[in-house]
């Protein structure tokens, strides 16, 4: 199975030439780091900040420099800062082409649930409902199960929702998984080391497996 860098690592592979890609909390800030060599990307931080860079090295920490997660940074050459309204104009007014969040659930019809679990306390739902609200193209970086091994890819969401019918792939330890526009998680690719049948059974919505489903490339 993959571990989490290997999951932002393969994430990294869907970002394209010229994309501005925010990068939510969690997992997917760890897709900074692996960047294709040669790809022209602009990497938005909703606190506002574009041009994010990657993590820094041990050492060269500066605390003023830090992501939405409240993570040390750095940044690239012609990086720009601004206020949050700024940040959420551009948005809300679809400036930016791929949004990478991670999620507690996502269910067979795209539905995420990623800011709250009932009865325990939340700072607050950040900008999460603003992005799944506005992005066109969401991608999803998660862990295939809980703790207990029970599936997060569910026929429906049981966590409140932040958004409907939104996210279009999901990146998993264990697989690549896109969301059917009539519902349903079509298999793409599998980690390495890990059969359909394992991914068949850790997943309780509906699984859509058409022909041999080679390993992911990373």
């Amino acid at each position: 199975m993959l571990d989490k860098n290997g999951i932002a690592k393969r994430i990294a592979r869907e970002v394209k030439d010229g994309y501005y890609v925010n990068l939510g909390i969690g997992i997917p800030t760890l897709v900074a780091n692996f960047i294709p060599k040669g790809i022209n990307v602009v990497l938005q931080s909703e606190n506002g900040l574009l041009g994010m860079g990657p993590f820094p090295y041990e050492g060269e920490e500066n605390a003023d420099l830090i992501n939405a997660g409240k993570q040390t940074i750095t940044t690239l050459p012609g990086s720009v800062f601004f206020d949050s309204s700024l940040s959420f104009g551009m948005i809300r007014a679809r400036k930016v082409n791929l949004t990478i969040l991670g999620a507690m659930e996502v269910s067979e019809r795209g539905d995420i649930a990623n800011w709250k679990i009932p009865g325990k306390m939340v700072k607050g739902m950040g900008g999460a409902m603003d992005l799944v609200a506005s992005a066109e193209n969401i991608i999803v970086a998660m862990q295939h199960v809980n703790k207990a091994g029970e599936s997060k890819l569910l026929k429906k969401c049981t966590l409140p929702l932040t958004g409907i019918r939104c996210v279009k792939k999901v990146v998993t330890e264990m697989a690549v998984l896109d969301i059917l526009p009539q519902g349903g998680f079509k298999l793409i690719e599998r980690a390495p080391g890990i059969s359909t049948e394992q991914i068949r059974n850790a997943t309780e919505g509906q699984l859509i497996i058409e022909g041999e489903i080679p390993e992911m490339v990373l």
